[in-house]
Order: structure tokens, then C-alpha cells, then sequence
């Protein structure tokens, strides 16, 4: 490490934390920081320290190799940043998580944690899974998240009349799969270029019992029910991410041109319905925030200075899926009355 380079290109961002801010509090390791893959022990349960302090970093890649980039908190601009380990855990509530860590000279030598998808601070997780890493990947590991319905996809409100997301307003009332009907709290919009992670996936009428077609960003999750369920799921109700179900038929992700997203809070994470489908409202998180796409993430840091949501519990399956997943969800799927 310490070598610099320059022409980097294709950065990304995110938030890592000191690995030392990640302990066993149940298991062989009690007390033991997070560490390198010889010295961990799969099945112990780790949590992260609900003081800890996220870093941000700023990553460009250079021949395929991670370096830090411009206001980034971890590394010196052009230092080649490696990773040693890739861990999988899981949350009491079947949420999995990945966590990669990684190695930095500066501000000291030292090692840090780098989420892959959100983490709760104060949660428990078992470690599930430890693989050795010798680089950090460039592949979609800290793509921006999104949580968004595309432009006409139609909301269920509170009187049980559907409207077009793009005709909601602050204040509105929605109805919520738990909390009955619930008021938007904020409303975000951005037009992005519908590439790479940020391009909508389209689930076709009548697929999951969608009136009409449900766009939805990659990211975003829907609240399913299975009347068979997977392997490995222990409940019948399960969180799938969009770009899971894809099948190449009925659902399918729609890339090129630009797309316009909208992004819905309220006072929690909430389930609510798009095109008769449950579906989560935007979770906000710091770790969220970190992977929003610029404009939507200013938006709600402008908002709600200091809201901090609570995820809403759900069974999320191990990928990778059957890909005849969205056949056996069947037409009618979603929450159970």
C-alpha cells in the first residue's frame, strides 16, 4: 500500500467503520473484535457499537485495484486499499448483511469494516460465512441504493383509492400494511440515467397480481407472501429485493434513457402498496444515506436532520433465488389479511 496513482476512475462512496467497533457479545470470541478469516469463529455473534463512527470513503478503481480518492476519510488520495476478508452475517430477523474488510495506512495502519448492504447499529448478527479476499472489488459493491417507484406507478390511499406517485403530496394519507393510513412525510425526485444499478426493473400486470405494470428501482424491496415456502425460510412472509425476482420474462430490468424516481418517508419504515403489491417505503439510515443517489439523499438529510428508522422485520432470503420464484409467488401474492 502507500503507492499513488493517478487516472483513476469510476468512484464510488461509502461509509466504513473501525473494525474494532464490531465485538462478539455471544459466542467462542466474547469480547473479540471482528478479525481476519483464521481468526474468527462462524456462528458468534457480533454487533456493532452503537457509538461507532462511520468514516467515509471515497474509492476510485485504477487497473482494477481500489485506491482513495478525493474526500476520503480512509487512506491518503491515490493509496491502494486492500481487503482481506469478506464476511456474511444474519440478524435474528433473517436480514443478511455483508461486510468486507479492508486495510489502510492512514490515517494509521489499521483495519476497517466496509458494508456492502445496510447495518444496524445495536443489532445482533451471527456470523454466517468467512472468505478470504485479496483485493477489494470493483463489482457492485457500494453501488448507490435506491429505493424508488418510477413515474405513474399508482399508491394505494388511505380511502382505498389509487393515485399516481407523481400526483402525491406532503401530508397525504397512505395506507400502511401495519400502521393503517400513515401521512407522507417527505416526497423525493430525481431523473437518472437508467444504467448499471440505477436502471428500474418492470414487474409486468398481473405477474404478482399488479393491476399494472409495478417499476420499481433495483434496490427496493417487496413484502411477498409464498403459500410454498423457500428453502431455508422459516416464515411464509419474505422481503425480496426487485432484482431478485428478475426472470428475463415478466420481470425484467429496463435499461437506457433517463427514468424518474420517486422516493416516499414517513414517520417509519413502513409496508405500503404499489399497484395492489406491498412494497417498503425509504428506510433512513446513516448507512442508506450514504448509498442514495445524490439528489434524494440531500433531500432527506435537508428534511430530517437526525431520523433514524428502525427497519421493518421480515424474513429476507439468501441469494441467490430459484429462478422460477415469481411462478410459484403466483398471481395474488403479497400480504397476508
Amino acid at each position: 500500500m502507500g503507492q499513488r496513482n493517478k487516472g483513476a476512475a469510476q468512484g464510488r462512496n461509502g461509509r466504513a467503520y473501525p473494525a474494532h467497533s464490531m465485538r462478539v457479545r455471544h459466542g467462542v470470541n466474547q469480547g473479540d473484535a471482528l478479525a481476519g478469516p483464521d481468526d474468527v469463529c462462524v456462528g458468534d455473534i457480533y454487533q456493532l457499537d452503537r457509538s461507532a463512527a462511520g468514516l467515509r470513503l471515497c474509492l476510485a478503481w485504477v487497473d482494477g485495484q481500489a485506491i482513495a480518492a478525493e474526500g476520503s476519510d480512509i487512506g491518503r488520495v491515490g493509496e491502494l486499499l486492500g481487503a482481506i476478508a469478506r464476511y456474511t452475517l444474519m440478524a435474528d430477523d433473517g436480514t443478511r448483511i455483508e461486510l468486507s474488510m479492508i486495510t489502510a495506512d492512514w490515517p494509521e495502519p489499521r483495519l476497517f469494516l466496509l458494508p456492502l448492504s445496510p447495518i444496524a447499529a445495536g443489532v445482533d448478527y451471527q456470523l454466517l460465512q468467512v472468505e478470504a479476499a485479496d483485493a477489494l472489488s470493483a463489482a457492485p459493491n457500494i453501488d448507490p441504493i435506491c429505493v424508488s417507484f418510477g413515474h405513474g406507478t399508482r399508491i394505494t390511499m388511505a380511502d382505498g383509492t389509487l393515485r399516481a406517485i407523481e400526483h402525491l403530496r406532503t401530508g397525504d394519507l397512505v395506507l400502511t400494511r401495519d400502521h393503517g393510513p400513515q401521512a407522507v412525510r417527505w416526497i423525493g425526485r430525481a431523473t437518472l440515467r437508467a444504467i448499471g444499478a440505477l436502471a428500474p426493473v418492470v414487474i409486468s400486470a398481473g405477474t404478482l397480481g399488479n393491476a399494472g405494470d409495478l417499476v420499481l428501482s433495483q434496490h427496493h424491496r417487496l413484502f411477498l407472501y409464498q403459500r410454498d415456502r423457500l428453502p431455508g425460510v422459516t416464515t411464509a412472509e419474505v422481503l425480496i429485493q426487485a432484482r431478485d425476482l428478475i426472470d428475463e420474462d415478466m420481470i425484467f430490468r429496463r435499461e437506457g434513457g433517463f427514468v424518474d424516481y420517486f422516493s416516499l418517508v414517513f414517520d417509519g419504515h413502513e409496508i405500503i402498496y404499489a399497484e395492489g403489491v406491498p412494497v417498503e417505503s425509504l428506510l433512513v439510515t446513516d448507512a442508506v444515506l450514504e448509498r442514495l443517489p445524490g439528489e434524494i439523499a440531500t433531500g432527506v438529510r435537508a428534511h430530517f436532520p437526525g431520523l433514524r428508522q428502525t427497519q421493518h422485520l421480515g424474513t429476507e432470503p439468501q441469494r441467490p433465488l430459484n429462478p422460477g420464484l415469481p411462478a410459484r409467488l403466483g398471481k395474488g401474492s403479497g400480504a397476508r389479511a
